[in-house]
């Protein structure tokens, strides 16, 4: 069951589980300069996908991770859009563009998370006290609460943190998560007191 929220003016999510990993998947949809950036896509149905496509059209597929291709390819063909990729999804999405640290990418900015899963991004989008959107690196699920990426899923958990720590020189009130529900207020500090526990 596929659950679309409209979150803000500016975003939406939708979710549902995967029996396959365990896990809750979520997709974020950011709308800025009337166009739509879609992050790490999951499949939505019919009438959902008539309420994405009233929020603008498509500009662009971002993937947070090597293994978040998700639906990418099915999207990109339905709306004619572009995906931004990591280089290790190279193989798996030969018409995708590669994404690289400092990368700009229409309203967002592109960080390099190492450490963390294959390829790991975080992206920055500094409008409205600044949203952050992040793949695997951080979760915000039951049982775990709001918490890193469990040291048996990352390449390196220490070389991870010290990553993560670069975003604090951010300002963000909000974080989007690949699995779990949104941080809407704080974010910043939360992260900051997470990064020093």
């Amino acid at each position: 069951m596929t659950e679309f929220v409209r979150i803000s003016p500016g975003y939406a999510l939708w979710h549902t589980y995967d029996p396959k990993i365990k896990a809750e998947l979520f997709s974020t949809a950011l709308v800025a300069g009337n166009e739509l950036t879609i992050i790490d896509p999951i499949a939505l149905p019919p009438a959902y996908q008539i309420e994405l496509e009233s929020l603008g059209p498509v500009a662009r597929i971002v993937i947070t991770n090597a293994n978040h291709a998700r639906n990418a390819a099915t999207f990109a063909h339905s709306y004619s859009a572009p995906i931004f990729a990591p280089p290790e999804l190279g193989a798996e999405l030969p018409h995708s563009q590669s994404l690289h640290d400092a990368l700009v990418l229409g309203p967002l900015r592109v960080f390099r998370i190492e450490g963390a899963a294959d390829g790991e991004f975080a992206f920055y989008h500094p409008d409205d006290g600044g949203t952050l959107i992040i793949g695997d690196a951080l979760i915000n699920f039951d049982p775990h609460g709001f918490t890193l990426l469990p040291r048996k899923y990352c390449g390196n958990q220490k070389q991870m943190t010290r990553s993560l720590r670069k975003l604090l020189d951010l300002d963000f009130a909000r974080i989007f998560f690949a699995h779990g529900n949104p941080i809407m207020i704080r974010a910043r500090e939360r992260l900051e007191s997470l990064l020093n526990s």
